[in-house]
């Protein structure tokens, strides 16, 4: 029998987990011909999550548990799940419920079709504001254009991963995450699944504009340099046509066209260049900060407590 683990990680989902559980059991009953792990991974969780997993736990011995010693981000988590993956293949999933277990009986025979990476692209986002749509849209526009590989638009990390993708994605050690570029990066066989994502049943978005930008920066910069390469065709077309004026400014009182004092335009001048120049620095900086960061070569997270359910490990 195959054996499948469900990564769900979880922040702050003391209000869905109840229901969540009882969508798992219903889902594995009726998928009876392989052996499945819910892999929890407690992110910091400060209200009762943890404590409710734990309980859960000692019911149902399918249930695995990760408590990091801390709020270390879902995309820190779910590496921190995947390091520690046992089984044939591994589907990481919301506990907010937005993305229906019920799906991953279709995810699972398209995997035993042959695909490696069976990922599910949403039809529309119930739930979400137009604003957060359309950035998202824009975001991944961006990141498609400045890069050569493929990126799945509008698709999440609701995803079938075989084992070969499994063992790939622990060799991706980098602390500035962006798992969905990841996930396109790394390539192997691939699946397209359509689906309506639901909104939350319970709870609240952990999810707010200064946190979306930050993961916007992070996912461009840590997947692709062409921030700098944008910056250094902006400085040399700014250079050219600053070239361009001043030779205009020295070739026209020949002809009996008078300069003029200009203090005006120069100061428009001298403040536009400062600010591509401090545009450009900024750009830099961030992947000087990324450096700096990734030289200390601190551990990606660390686990306050690791509980290990009933799951037998692969046979590869």
């Amino acid at each position: 029998m195959k054996t499948i683990t469900l990564l769900i990680p979880v922040y702050n989902e003391e209000s869905v987990l109840s229901q969540l559980f009882r969508r798992l059991d219903e889902f594995t009953k009726n998928t009876p011909d392989y052996q499945f792990e819910f892999l929890f991974i407690n992110d910091g969780s400060t209200d009762k999550s943890f404590s409710i997993i734990a309980e859960q736990s000692k019911k149902d011995s399918r249930i695995s548990y990760i408590n990091l010693s801390r709020n270390f981000g879902k995309e820190i988590a779910m590496i921190a799940g995947i390091d520690h993956i046992k089984s044939d293949a591994l589907v990481i999933i919301d506990a907010d419920l937005q993305d229906p277990p019920e799906l991953i009986q279709e995810m699972i025979s398209y995997w035993e079709d042959g695909y490696d990476d069976v990922y599910a692209r949403r039809n529309n986002r119930q739930g979400e504001t137009w604003l957060k749509k359309k950035t998202s849209q824009w975001y991944y526009r961006i990141l498609q254009k400045s890069t050569n590989i493929p990126i799945q638009v509008d698709t999440g990390d609701f995803r079938l991963l075989d084992r070969r993708c499994i063992e790939a994605l622990q060799k991706f050690r980098e602390s500035q995450r962006n798992t969905k570029a990841i996930f396109s990066w790394i390539g192997y066989k691939k699946k397209e699944i359509f689906y309506d994502r639901d909104p939350r049943l319970a709870g609240q978005t952990k999810w707010n504009y200064r946190k979306l930008l930050n993961l916007a920066i992070d996912g461009i910069t840590s997947f692709t340099t062409a921030p700098l390469r944008m910056a250094t065709i902006f400085g040399f077309i700014i250079s050219f046509i600053a070239f361009v004026w001043i030779i205009y400014l020295l070739v026209r009182p020949l002809f009996g066209v008078s300069t003029g004092a200009g203090y005006s335009s120069l100061m428009a001048v001298i403040l536009f260049l400062g600010g591509v120049q401090l545009l450009s620095l900024g750009i830099i900086g961030e992947y000087v900060g990324r450096i700096f960061i990734e030289t200390k070569n601190r551990p990606l997270y660390l686990i306050e407590e690791y509980h290990a359910g009933n799951i037998k490990k692969t046979r590869r």
